[in-house]
């Protein structure tokens, strides 16, 4: 293993390790304890955030099952660094965030629809971010944002920002900004506690169960459901999906949230016997996608924090990015003209992200190519084995053609229906549902 691959593989480890997060907890409560506060969560609330406004259905329900307070703050948008691609950012979670709203609470009010989806002007923003200034440190800020949001999505917030609130909004916004980015993130409807983040409604479960760890809710209730108060319901698969449905699936060979996403999506491919097209793709950052510090910190250990929960195995890294990546891609043609290519993924990302095999060697190799199932000389042989970098190219394009950009992607398609594509390992259960929707066999 080379001594590049050594020290990643190290850094990751201790990112994704339990020592760490106990270190970053610990830390965070002793700051607190010495500044003499007591503790509290804090909430980033972006107004012209869709999945912030999904966040606030579900935190009015959460405050009220938990003894701490929950402190809001406004803030602004990630730059673009953040985004991973600032062309499709904007677009993308709107439509994800559409796209899952139903599920979570209540539709997103858009009123021309998806077809061409609109983001609130910046001085409907800003007098969004004036009406709940008052409420910010009252009780019943979770309230007064819901209404605020669907003023503002439906586009009938009238703006009437006073030369004095704006100076207000941004003061506040800039102590927001200020605040987060010191804690570590960049991302609207996050909370943090005591060292530890967590983005998004999906996450909501985690901090529930650290909170009943800590006796800061009644641990004997069942962890948050943030499906309840849906207004639509999830479909399970029970069976085969009806013919001509096909799904697309865009893993990376170092992804980790397509490492521990793969045996979810094995299990849902097997149960539907769904056409699957797997089209694996080159990693984000060997594709030139920027990924700051911080956000490189907070999906290692968002990463790991999901595996401990799903009791995957994840954490003994040995990072494949550059040649190892390379190399084992240039294995893939092989694996599929015997039929393992999703055998092969799976191996090479455990080895990867949880069985710390040498990737870097081809010793390590041919040990991923004994664990899929497969024959060493006929894969690493095959004549096509040099195609790879093509290939990878033209499922890269495609990802991005149906305005992804990160893994795992997804896209699901079939005669008389519009194609369906969704982005991340949060978002199996909504391939589950649409595979569901276009089947026999199903279950609410």
């Amino acid at each position: 293993m080379r001594l590049s691959t050594r020290l990643r593989s190290y850094g990751m480890r201790l990112l994704a390790s339990r020592t760490l997060l106990n270190l970053s907890r610990n830390a965070a409560r002793a700051r607190r304890k010495l500044r003499g506060q007591k503790p509290t969560i804090y909430y980033f609330h972006q107004v012209d955030d869709p999945y912030s406004f999904i966040m606030v259905q579900q935190l009015e329900r959460f405050a009220s099952m938990i003894s701490l307070d929950i402190k809001p703050y406004l803030v602004s948008g990630p730059n673009d660094a953040f985004k991973g691609d600032a062309a499709r950012f904007d677009d993308w979670a709107l439509r994800d965030a559409a796209s899952i709203a139903p599920f979570l609470g209540e539709s997103l009010p858009l009123p021309s629809g998806l077809e061409q989806p609109i983001y609130p002007a910046m001085e409907q923003s800003s007098a969004a971010n004036a009406s709940l200034l008052p409420e910010l440190r009252g009780e019943h800020f979770w309230q007064l944002a819901q209404q605020t949001g669907r003023l503002l999505w439906s586009q009938e917030l009238v703006p009437n920002t006073s030369t004095e609130a704006a100076s207000n909004v941004a003061q506040a916004l800039d102590e927001g900004n200020t605040l987060r980015e010191d804690l570590g993130h960049y991302q609207g409807g996050t909370l943090y506690f005591d060292g530890e983040w967590f983005w998004g409604a999906d996450r909501l479960p985690r901090l529930w169960e650290r909170l009943a760890a800590e006796g800061y809710c009644d641990a004997n209730l069942p962890v948050f459901d943030p499906y309840h108060i849906g207004t639509a319901a999830r479909l399970k698969a029970t069976g085969p999906v009806s013919a001509g449905v096909k799904l697309e699936y865009y893993p990376s060979l170092r992804s980790p949230y397509s490492a521990i996403a793969h045996a979810e999506v094995e299990r849902l491919t097997t149960t539907t016997q769904v056409e699957l097209v797997l089209r694996p793709v080159m990693p984000m950052l060997m594709r030139g996608v920027t990924a700051p510090r911080h956000k490189q910190r907070y999906i290692i250990t968002d990463c790991a924090r999901e595996a401990r929960a799903r009791d995957i195995p994840f954490g003994n890294f040995v990072d494949p990015f550059g040649e190892p990546v390379k190399r084992g891609f240039a294995l893939f043609p092989g694996a599929l003209a015997q039929g393992k290519g999703m055998a092969f993924v799976g191996a090479f990302l455990s080895a990867a992200f949880a069985q710390g095999i040498d990737i870097d060697s081809e010793e390590g190799l041919r040990e991923v190519i004994a664990n899929a199932g497969l024959l060493w000389e006929a894969t690493h042989l095959h004549p096509d084995r040099g195609s790879w970098a093509q290939l990878l190219e033209e499922n890269v394009n495609a990802m991005l053609g149906a305005g992804l950009w990160g893994v795992p992607s997804f896209r699901i398609s079939s005669p008389g229906e519009p194609d369906f594509y969704c982005w991340g390992q949060d978002r199996i259960w909504r391939v589950e549902h649409e595979l569901a929707r276009r089947s026999q066999h199903f279950s609410e």
